[in-house]
């Protein structure tokens, strides 16, 4: 695959996780050092989604190898 409309498409995992009462942070695990925060677990999900968008795009023009999702879960922890 080498379109991003696909890789956005695709089930990667994204762990969400509260990090005091006013953060929450999430990752996209198969995508190394992709990561945001956010005020509140929309806010988190939402902006991870723009992260993964920015990640893959910059792996698509370096021509970089795109690692594939394992599984889709999301975990939240307070």
């Amino acid at each position: 695959m080498n379109n991003m409309n696909g890789y956005m498409s695709m089930p990667y995992t994204i762990e969400l996780i509260r990090e005091n009462a006013t953060t929450w942070f999430a990752r996209a695990a198969e995508l190394p050092g992709c990561m945001t925060e956010g005020d509140s677990a929309a806010d988190a999900v939402a902006m991870i989604q723009d992260a993964m968008a920015g990640w893959l795009e910059l792996a698509l023009e370096d021509g970089r190898s795109i690692p594939e999702p394992e599984l889709w879960i999301i975990r939240a922890a307070n």
